[in-house]
């Protein structure tokens, strides 16, 4: 993909605080995006709340921002730093969650920021459990089955219907924590 001449400033999302022994795969591959668009010429503007990682070193950005990771906090720095383009797709689902929330609030139409990467319909088709399956179903990829479910009886009524294993994941997220594998009705109780 050429270099975007476009563009000269953009502001990565990190994606905040971060549990021993998870998502450090975010704070890795966000100082390594950060320190590549320096290197093509890119003014950086980091925004991440964790003061325990590397990428909030005030070499990997050309300007860091540990501020609370909300839609408050980063619309003041887009206002005041006036980014051309913002990349949340580094910060996890912080970020993800924070590109859906940002482009709600208006500020990107507001100040014509450009989202980079993973562009809204995707993520929200992608987070969006009946959206993603109704779009797997329209190219004929096959899915397990599965129903959206509210209640725990719900859930229990539905595993009645197809029995275990059962994958349990929430709605609106792509990973973290929340979900997992479930081989029997305890199982199903603790998810």
């Amino acid at each position: 993909m050429p270099k975007r001449t476009d563009i000269q400033k953009i502001l990565v999302i990190g994606s905040g605080p971060i549990v021993i022994g998870q998502a450090a795969e975010f704070d890795y591959s966000g100082t390594q995006a950060c320190q590549s668009l320096k290197e093509e010429g890119y003014t950086v503007i980091l925004a991440n709340s964790n003061p325990a990682t590397i990428m909030t070193d005030h070499t990997i950005a050309d300007t860091v921002y540990m501020e609370p990771l909300t839609v408050e906090f980063l619309s003041k720095i887009i206002r005041k730093e006036r980014p051309d383009a913002i990349l949340p797709t580094l910060g996890g689902q912080t970020g993800l969650n924070l590109a859906v929330a940002l482009d709600e609030s208006g500020i990107l139409e507001e100040t014509k920021t450009e989202l980079l990467g993973t562009k809204l319909d995707a993520i929200q088709q992608a987070e969006d459990r009946e959206k993603f399956r109704t779009l797997m179903n329209e190219i004929n990829e096959p899915v397990p089955e599965s129903q959206i479910v509210n209640t725990v009886d719900q859930a229990l009524e539905f595993a009645d219907d197809i029995g275990y294993p059962l994958i349990v994941r929430p709605a609106y997220t792509l990973g973290g924590t929340g979900g997992g594998m479930c081989y029997n009705e305890q199982d199903l109780m603790l998810n």
